[in-house]
């Protein structure tokens, strides 16, 4: 499979948005289109960025009872995006209604997968506010095989786990990294982060990067040096 580097459009309006990929001239970039822009533009941001040639990842991270996200994945096939995801502790059953949701009348659907625990999330925090007292990196492993069980392609990792899922789950299991920085980039609210050459090297398919080049004084100097050091 194909790495590829996933830019973080979060931003608050089309216009923003659509002023930060007129940069990259003759270039499509696979991006991601989180909750601020979704909640803020609504689908017509997903098709006009589809119409534009870009490959998305819509990052919705659902999270309800089967039969809510079943229907909601059934609207969000509509919008032709490239990968949806849902949260993993949602459990099996949420997984596999969404996934029959997500599947059109010709079976064919996006890539869906799951968030097994965000890259904000330390081993403190899921035991104080979670209430979780298993090793983090053993609940994250128990998410993704739970994920692969309800027939998911994959699971939103931190990219120091992307080995060991690979490990569990099999190299055609995907892994979507975010949390990735440059070795010169502040961490910022990210506790668990690695570099694109590390998170190449360790085996993330895709990695998701945000800030190091939304906010980085040359974007698309910041996009072809990911690139490089990811893909090579």
């Amino acid at each position: 499979m194909a790495r590829d580097v996933i830019i973080a459009c979060d931003f608050a309006s089309k216009e923003e948005t659509l002023q930060f990929l007129d940069q990259f001239t003759g270039r499509k970039p696979f991006v991601k289109i989180g909750m601020e822009l979704f909640y803020a533009e609504g689908p017509s941001i997903v098709r006009e960025i589809k119409a534009r040639g870009h490959k998305i990842f819509l990052d919705l991270k659902l999270h309800d009872i089967p039969n809510t996200v079943k229907k909601a994945m059934a609207v969000l096939s509509g919008l032709d995006v490239d990968i949806c995801n849902l949260h993993a502790a949602g459990t099996k059953a949420m997984m596999k209604a969404a996934l029959e949701g997500l599947t059109r009348p010709d079976g064919t659907r996006p890539l869906l997968i799951a968030v097994t625990q965000l890259t904000s999330t330390d081993q403190k925090t899921m035991e104080q506010d979670l209430w979780i007292e298993k090793p983090i990196d053993q609940v994250v492993m128990h998410y993704a095989k739970n994920a692969q069980e309800a027939g998911l392609d994959g699971v939103v990792c931190s990219p120091l786990e992307a080995g060991k899922v690979h490990d569990v789950c099999g190299a055609a299991f995907l892994t979507v990294t975010p949390g990735i920085r440059f070795a010169d980039s502040a961490a910022d609210d990210q506790r668990r982060v690695m570099t694109p050459a590390k998170a190449r090297e360790i085996g993330s398919d895709y990695i998701v990067v945000g800030r190091p080049i939304t906010q980085a004084a040359d974007p698309v100097a910041a996009y072809e040096r990911c690139m490089k050091e990811f893909v090579g």
